[in-house]
C-alpha cells in the first residue's frame, strides 16, 4: 500500500536556522587593509615559488592543531613571527590558524562553530572572532594556513589565508576539489585516510580545471560560481591507517606517481597524524629524517607540517585549562619547536 503523506499540521521542523552576516558584510566590518592585502599576496607568491622549485627554501606550516584560545594563539604567533625572521634564509614559515575541526563522529567543531565550547554553537560569534583573530595574526607579518573544511566558511576567511589544506577525509570530495579550483592561494591535498596517493592525483587534476559550482555571492544570494582552476596544488603525505609514508621509499614512490601523471612533484610531509601515530614527540624525529632526505638531494621535498603550541601534549576540554595546551590533537611545545627549527 502507498504510504500516506505526512500532514502539514503534524510535520515538525528538523532544523533551526539563524541568520548570519553575508560575506560582504563581515569583510566590510573587519576589512583587510591595502597594505595587509599586499603582504598576503607576497606570502602566497613566495609559497608558489617554493612549490614550483623556484625558491629553494623549505615551507614550514606549524602551529596549534586547532585554535581554542585566541589570546594563546596570538602569543604563539608573536613568538613564531620573531623566529620566522631569524630563519627566513632557510625556511618560509606559515602559522597554522585552524578554525574548523573535522570529526570522525561528533565533538567540538572548532572556534568558528562553537567559540565558547558550550556545545550550543554560535556561528555568528565564531565568524566574527575567527576573522578578527586571522587579521591580528596576519598583522604580525605571518602567512597563515587553515584547513578548507567548509566551502562557505572559506568565502568568509579566504582573503586572509596564504596556504590551505584539504584534509584526508575530504580530498575525494568533488565539492572541495571545485572549491580549490577557485582559491587564490596554494593548496595542499592530503593523502587518503588509508594512505592512498591516487585520490590526491585525481584531486590535483580536478582542481586545476575550471568548474561551475554552487555558491553564494558576496550579497549572500545563491549563485553559479565559475572558477578559473588552481595550478598551485600539491601532495601532503600524512600516513594512513597503520602506515607511515615519510621514509625515502614512500616519498620516491609518491613522486614517481605524480611524475607519471604529469603533475608537480612537490611534496609536503605532515609530521603529525598517522605519520606520528598520534604521538606528538615523534614529530621531532620525523622532521629531522625528512630534512636529512632533503639535504641529501631530494628536491621534491618542499615542505613540512608540524602541530605545535605553547605547551606540550593535549588536555581534555573543561573549566580549568592549561594555558597554551591543545584540546584536540597533541602538540609539541614551544621550546621543542624553537630548538627543532633552529637545528634543522
Amino acid at each position: 500500500m502507498p504510504m500516506k503523506a505526512q500532514s502539514l499540521e503534524t510535520a515538525q521542523p528538523t532544523e533551526d536556522a539563524s541568520v548570519l552576516p553575508t560575506v560582504h558584510q563581515l569583510r566590510a566590518q573587519l576589512p583587510v587593509s591595502t597594505l595587509l592585502a599586499a603582504q598576503i599576496g607576497r606570502h602566497r607568491e613566495a609559497i608558489r615559488r617554493i612549490l614550483h622549485g623556484e625558491d629553494h627554501r623549505v615551507l614550514i606550516v606549524v602551529g596549534p592543531c586547532s585554535v581554542h584560545d585566541e589570546v594563546a594563539a596570538l602569543e604563539y604567533g608573536e613568538r613564531l613571527a620573531a623566529l620566522a625572521d631569524e630563519v627566513s634564509d632557510r625556511f618560509h614559515i606559515v602559522m597554522r590558524a585552524y578554525l574548523e575541526k573535522p570529526r570522525t563522529t561528533v565533538g567540538w567543531k572548532g572556534l568558528l562553530y562553537d567559540p565558547e565550547r558550550t556545545g550550543s554553537g554560535d556561528l555568528n560569534q565564531g565568524l566574527m572572532r575567527s576573522r578578527r583573530l586571522l587579521l591580528n595574526l596576519a598583522a604580525l607579518g605571518l602567512p597563515l594556513a587553515t584547513e578548507a573544511l567548509s566551502p562557505m566558511a572559506m568565502d568568509y576567511m579566504e582573503d586572509v589565508i596564504s596556504w590551505a589544506a584539504v584534509g584526508a577525509r575530504t580530498t575525494e570530495s568533488q565539492i572541495h576539489r571545485e572549491m580549490v579550483s577557485g582559491c587564490a592561494m596554494p593548496v595542499g591535498f592530503k593523502n587518503g585516510t588509508d594512505g592512498s596517493i591516487g585520490v590526491v592525483i585525481n584531486a590535483i587534476k580536478s582542481a586545476a580545471h575550471s568548474h561551475h559550482r554552487f555558491g553564494l555571492n558576496q550579497a549572500g544570494q545563491p549563485a553559479m560560481i565559475t572558477t578559473a582552476g588552481n595550478r598551485d596544488t600539491h601532495l601532503v603525505l600524512r600516513g594512513g591507517r597503520g602506515i607511515t609514508n615519510y621514509d625515502a621509499n614512500s616519498i620516491l614512490s609518491a613522486t614517481d606517481l605524480l611524475a607519471t601523471a604529469g603533475l608537480n612533484t612537490a611534496v609536503m610531509v605532515d609530521c603529525s597524524h598517522d605519520n606520528a601515530c598520534k604521538q606528538a614527540e615523534r614529530q621531532l624525529d620525523i622532521a629531522r629524517e625528512v630534512m636529512a632526505q632533503n639535504r641529501a638531494g631530494n628536491a621534491h621535498i618542499r615542505g613540512l607540517m608540524l602541530e605545535s603550541f605553547l605547551e606540550y601534549g593535549r588536555q581534555n576540554d573543561g573549566d580549568e585549562l592549561v594555558y597554551g595546551c591543545s584540546i584536540t590533537d597533541p602538540c609539541i611545545g614551544w621550546e621543542q619547536t624553537e630548538t627543532l627549527l633552529r637545528t634543522l
